[in-house]
């Protein structure tokens, strides 16, 4: 069976934690100070144990780096959100701002109109 070709305009990457999200691109590149509102989508470098408060607010998380067991898939399976990992320059790709839908099963991420 042939794996179903993403839509097209879909940034790809890794499925890390299934599930799908609709929400608010917020690009981050440090998590000091940063801020992310209820359900916002949370698009980093890479994250590590400063990062994790952040999840707690996320409704999915997309990063460049990383695998099915880096510290962000394992995280966001454990806190139930979805999550994209290995998305080549998603910190340029995406903008904050823009809406986007985050499948974590299919390891897309769909820019909405």
């Amino acid at each position: 069976m042939m794996a179903k070709s993403p839509a097209s305009g879909a940034v790809t990457g890794t499925p890390a934690s299934a599930g799908t999200a609709t929400g608010r691109v917020r690009v981050i590149l440090d998590p000091v100070g940063a801020h992310l509102e209820p359900g916002d989508i949370l698009v980093a470098p890479s994250t590590d144990p400063g990062w994790t408060p952040l999840f707690l607010t996320a409704g999915a998380l997309v990063m460049e780096m990383g695998g099915v067991i880096s510290h962000g898939a394992v995280v966001a399976r454990e806190y139930g959100i979805p999550a994209v990992v290995g998305v080549p320059d998603a910190t340029t790709r995406l903008r904050t701002g823009q809406t986007v839908t985050v499948d974590g099963a299919a390891g897309t991420i769909r820019v909405e109109p």
